[in-house]
């Protein structure tokens, strides 16, 4: 029995996904190449935006063409689309066999063995947090580990509370056992996951609770773990003791992704994310303070509702001021069911929010580019990750910094390696081995 999986959306998603192919993996379920050769087709989706739903109805549609050529097939939709069209997926795409929600993972295998493929065999799993299953990692020596489902947070336009519900924080002591668990199986970066990370453990008891700065400590400690990464965390709850274990931590890498969303303390607040463009500047410069060599990105939204040139001018200067390594730059969307969409009118016209991203874009890659000449002239470790997408000749790896590096050299996925970088882009470094280069 093959499967044949296509994942949209963000991290947690990714995650999901090799849960998913673990799930299935390890029932004697193999991965197709192709949804044509495929006995079960999945999506795991996202809906944080319409562009993303665009883009899973037309792979969706390519699977009503094989349903119509193969009835047998089994359409089986996860993640927050799913989630999110619960009362209409079935009766607006009648070809669907299964959809289930984020929350639903481990009950895959129950779902598809409903659909008759009895070869699927019975699953036990049960359980919120989808880190406790089996997983396929895309890459050896990289896995990430799940310490939260859910959040609290009510940003204005976020649908992520309505499909992935209330934040619960996984027990830490099962995080530092995956942690381990990984370490001995090869795996040399780990990314701590959740929406809100850096909340982590305020819904537990006084006397089990861990803070999200305790766990990256511990996380940190692991034998064998050279590299630890976490996402996405939220500025109103970055403190001292997490930027403290950020500068002490040898494992604990130089990037945090911190989203700011907007530049504008007025569309801030419209956005229900209470903070102020001073608070998130006070924050930003605290970080560089205690970690020099600081890699900053972030997520940016354009034409939000009400947004005027003046604020959006905020948002463009917050990237100069801010010097970030990237941004994922996105157009406002309305999303059912959240406050923006229900109570505010969308009247940023598009072509307006079309220039105003390209602009945007544009400031980004200029500041991005100025930013990584920093690296070039030095020697640099990195991750080594497989060959580069461009050129098979060639290396690809990761800077601690999170910036990708294509070098020349020999090098297996999963070394650790000096480089000496000799030139950058806005997006990637370009090096050579340095001689002696494996550091381990």
């Amino acid at each position: 029995m093959r499967y044949h999986l296509t994942t949209f959306g963000c991290q947690m998603n990714e995650h999901d996904s090799e849960r998913i192919k673990g799930l299935l993996e390890s029932k004697g379920w193999s991965e197709g190449a192709s949804r044509d050769d495929a006995d079960l087709i999945l999506f795991n989706t996202c809906t944080i935006r319409g562009s993303a739903d665009q883009r899973f109805l037309g792979n969706l549609g390519d699977a009503k063409r094989v349903k119509r050529e193969r009835p047998d097939v089994v359409v089986a939709v996860g993640g927050c689309w799913a989630q999110s069209q619960r009362e209409q997926v079935f009766s607006e795409f009648p070809f669907v066999d299964i959809a289930f929600g984020p929350a639903e993972i481990a009950r895959l295998g129950e779902l598809v063995a409903r659909e008759r493929l009895e070869a699927v065999g019975a699953f036990s799993f049960d359980g919120a947090f989808s880190g406790g299953l089996p997983s396929k990692r895309e890459r050896a020596h990289q896995a990430w580990v799940q310490i939260s489902t859910g959040c609290n947070c009510v940003c204005a336009y976020c649908i992520v509370p309505s499909v992935r519900g209330r934040e619960r924080s996984r027990p830490a002591g099962d995080v530092i056992e995956e942690v381990a668990r990984l370490a001995s199986d090869g795996v040399r970066e780990v990314t701590l996951l959740g929406q809100n990370v850096n909340s982590y453990g305020r819904d537990t008891a006084r006397e089990e609770r861990w803070t999200f700065a305790e766990l990256l400590r511990r996380a940190a400690g692991v034998d064998g773990i050279e590299r630890v990464r976490y996402t996405s965390p939220h500025p109103k709850d970055m403190r001292a003791d997490v930027i403290a274990a950020m500068a002490e931590e040898p494992a604990v890498c130089e990037h945090l992704h911190l989203p700011a969303q907007s530049g504008s303390t007025r569309v801030l607040k419209a956005m229900r994310r209470t903070y102020s463009r001073e608070r998130y500047l006070e924050l930003v410069d605290r970080l560089r303070a205690a970690i020099p060599d600081l890699s900053l990105t972030t997520d940016l939204i354009v034409g939000f509702p009400g947004e005027t040139d003046a604020e959006f001018a905020e948002t463009l200067s917050l990237i100069e001021r801010c010097q970030y390594d990237g941004a994922y730059t996105f157009l406002y969307s309305p999303r059912p069911g959240t406050e923006a969409a229900d109570r505010l009118e969308d009247d940023v016209p598009a072509e307006v929010k079309r220039e105003r991203i390209a602009a945007l874009v544009e400031e980004v890659q200029r500041v991005a580019s100025q930013r990584a000449t920093r690296f070039v002239g030095s020697t640099r470790e990195v991750l080594v990750e497989g060959p580069s997408r461009t050129d098979p000749t060639r290396m690809r790896g990761r800077l601690r910094q999170n910036i990708t590096v294509n070098f020349a050299g020999d090098a297996e996925p999963g070394d650790l390696v000096d480089v000496e970088i000799d030139s950058a882009t806005s997006t990637t470094l370009a090096g050579r081995l340095a001689p002696a280069a494996v550091a381990a």
